[in-house]
C-alpha cells in the first residue's frame, strides 16, 4: 500500500494522457491541420507503446523491474514535452507540425509501454493471484478515474487553455510518481546469470506489426488494396513474422516464448485482449468527434459525455475484483463483459444527426459496463497461466495484444471513416463539391462547421454522424467473438491466500505453461 500510490500515478500518466488528447483533437487540427492524419496522432502513440511493450516486460524480467520502470517513466516525459513543443516557433511553426505531433507521439508511445505492463508485473510480484483480484480492482478503479478526469481536464484545457498543456500536465504527475517510486518501491535483485536481450526478435516484430499498421492505415486510401505498396508491406509483415517465430525457437530467452501459447487460457486470453483492445479503443476514439461537431458539444461538455462510461467501469470494476479474491471464480466475468461490450457497440451504431446527448450518455455507460467485466479480468488469468519467471512476460503480452488490436483498430476504423465520409459527401454534393469539402475539412473544428452554409452544415453533419455510426457497426464484428471464445476459458484455481488466509486450491505452486 506504501507503494500503491506511485504505480498508480504512473499508470494514471499513460491513461489520462490517452483521454486528454482525444478531447483536444478537435482543437489539434483545427491549428496544425490534418483531418486525415487524425487517426495518426492516436495510431503512432498506440505503435510505440505495442513494438515496447514486449522489450519492457522482458527486460523486467531478466534485469529487475524499478530501473526499467524508472527510465519508461523518463521517456515518457520527454515525449510529452517534445508533443507540447509540436508545430512550435522551436520546430519552425504549425507547417509540418502535424507531422512532428505524430512523431513525438511515437517517443511517448515508447515510455508508455513500460509504464503499464510495469505496473502489473510489480503488482504481480508483490501480491499472489488470489489477493491479486482485489488489487487489480483498485487498479482498474484508478484506471477508470483517470479515464473520467482526462475528458474533463482535456476538455478544460482545450476551452481556457493552449491544447499544449494536454501533453505539459503530464510534467509534474510524472515527477511525483518518479520520486515515490524512486524513494518507497524496493524489490529484491534479480539474477539470471549472463542472458543477453533477443534484439533480434524484438525488432523482427517491431518490423512486422509496424508493416500491418500500415497495410491497415493505407490499403484502400492512400494505395489500392491490390498496389504495389500495400502488396510490399503484406510482404514484409509475412516474412518478417515467420522470421520472428523462427528467432524465438532458438534464442534462450526469447522476447514473447511461444511455449506459452501452449496454455488455451494464456492462447485465449490474448486473441480476446486483441479483439477488446480493436473494437473498444478503435471505435470509441471517435466519440469525441461526434460530440463536438455532431451534438455541438464544448470540449468541456464532451469530457463530462464520457462520465458514464467510466463510472460504471470503475463501479464493476472494483465489484469483480473484490468478488474474485473472495470466491477465487473469475470465468463468468469476461463472458458477461463481452455481451455488455457488444450491446454498447450496438447501441453506438444506431446514433444519428439527432441523437441527444442523454442518449449518448445511455450508450456509452452499457460500453463501461461491459469493460469493467473485462479490463482487469484479462490481465488476471494471463498471469495466472505462467510461472512467476515468466510473470513480465505474460503481463506484457496481455497489454501487447490489447495494444496491438487497438492500433490495428484505429487504424482501420480511421481509413472507413475517411472512406466512408467521402462517400456520403459525395452522395450528398457530387464529387467535386465532396472532394472540397474534404480539403476544407483538414481544419475542421466546431467553429469551422458552424460557419459554413446552412445547407453544407446539415450535409456535413449528417455525413459525419453516418460515418462515425458505421464505424461502431464495423466495431460489433470483432466485439461479438469476445463471449463465445471468452466461454472457453478453464477456470484454473488461483493461487495464493484466500481471504482466510487459506492457501487456494493451487497452492502456491506456480501453474506450468504447458497446463490447461
Amino acid at each position: 500500500m506504501v507503494v500503491l500510490p506511485g504505480l498508480m500515478l504512473a499508470m494514471v500518466l499513460a491513461m489520462l494522457d490517452n483521454m486528454i488528447v482525444g478531447t483536444a483533437m478537435p482543437r489539434i487540427v483545427g491549428e496544425l491541420g490534418g483531418l486525415t492524419y487524425l487517426s495518426w496522432v492516436v495510431t503512432a502513440y498506440v505503435l510505440g507503446t505495442t513494438v515496447s511493450t514486449p522489450i519492457w516486460g522482458k527486460i523486467g524480467d531478466l534485469y529487475g523491474r524499478k530501473t526499467i520502470f524508472i527510465v519508461s517513466i523518463v521517456i515518457f516525459m520527454a515525449g510529452s514535452a517534445l508533443c507540447g513543443m509540436a508545430g512550435s516557433a522551436m520546430f519552425g511553426g504549425p507547417d509540418g507540425g502535424m507531422a512532428e505531433l505524430i512523431a513525438f507521439r511515437a517517443v511517448q508511445g515508447l515510455g508508455a509501454g513500460g509504464l503499464m505492463v510495469n505496473v502489473m508485473a510489480i503488482i504481480g510480484d508483490l501480491v499472489p493471484p488470489r489477493e491479486r483480484g482485489q488489487y487489480q480492482g483498485i487498479t482498474a478503479g484508478v484506471m477508470s478515474l483517470a479515464m473520467i478526469a482526462g475528458p474533463l481536464v482535456g476538455g478544460f484545457i482545450t476551452d481556457h487553455l493552449d491544447w499544449r498543456w494536454a501533453f505539459y500536465v503530464n510534467l509534474p504527475v510524472g515527477a511525483v510518481a518518479l520520486v515515490l517510486i524512486v524513494t518507497q518501491l524496493h524489490l529484491p535483485p534479480v539474477d539470471r546469470g549472463n542472458v543477453r536481450i533477443d534484439w533480434a526478435g524484438a525488432f523482427l516484430l517491431s518490423v512486422s506489426i509496424t508493416a500491418m499498421v500500415l497495410i491497415t492505415t493505407w490499403g484502400g486510401n492512400d494505395y489500392a488494396w491490390g498496389s504495389w505498396q500495400i502488396l510490399g508491406l503484406a510482404a514484409l509483415a509475412a516474412v518478417t513474422l515467420a522470421a520472428f517465430v523462427v528467432a524465438e525457437r532458438r534464442t534462450a530467452e526469447p522476447i514473447m516464448p511461444l511455449q506459452l501459447f501452449r496454455n488455451r487460457n494464456f492462447t485465449l486470453i490474448s486473441v480476446i485482449g486483441f479483439l477488446l483492445g480493436f473494437a473498444m479503443f478503435g471505435a470509441i476514439n471517435f466519440l469525441p468527434l461526434f460530440q463536438q461537431l455532431v451534438q455541438g458539444a464544448t470540449a468541456t461538455n464532451s469530457g463530462l459525455l464520457m462520465l458514464p462510461m467510466m463510472g460504471a467501469a470503475m463501479v464493476v470494476s472494483i465489484f469483480v475484483g473484490r468478488a474474485i479474491t473472495s470466491t477465487g471464480k473469475y470465468k463468468i466475468y469476461p463472458v458477461i463483459g463481452g455481451v455488455g461490450m457488444v450491446a454498447g457497440m450496438w447501441l453506438l451504431s444506431t446514433m444519428h444527426v439527432g441523437t441527444p446527448s442523454w442518449e449518448t450518455g445511455l450508450y456509452i455507460a452499457v460500453l463501461g459496463l461491459g469493460m469493467g467485466f473485462l479490463m482487469q479480468t484479462t490481465m488476471l488469468i494471463a498471469q495466472n497461466s505462467v510461472e512467476q519467471k515468466d510473470l513480465g512476460v505474460a503481463s506484457s503480452a496481455s497489454t501487447f495484444f490489447r495494444s496491438i488490436g487497438g492500433s490495428f483498430g484505429v487504424s482501420l476504423f480511421g481509413a472507413i471513416f475517411n472512406n466512408h465520409l467521402l462517400s456520403e459527401l459525395t452522395a450528398r454534393f457530387g464529387a467535386r463539391a465532396a472532394d472540397g469539402l474534404a480539403r476544407n475539412g483538414a481544419r475542421m473544428d466546431p467553429a469551422a462547421v458552424a460557419q459554413l452554409p446552412a445547407q453544407a452544415r446539415t450535409g456535413l453533419l449528417e455525413s459525419l454522424a453516418v460515418s462515425i455510426s458505421g464505424v461502431f457497426w464495423w466495431a460489433i464484428a470483432f466485439a461479438i467473438v469476445v463471449p463465445v471464445l471468452a466461454a472457453f476459458v478453464k477456470e484454473i484455481p488461483l493461487r495464493g491466500a484466500g481471504p482466510a488466509g487459506q492457501a487456494g486450491a493451487a497452492g502456491d505452486k506456480a501453474v506450468t505453461p504447458a497446463a490447461g
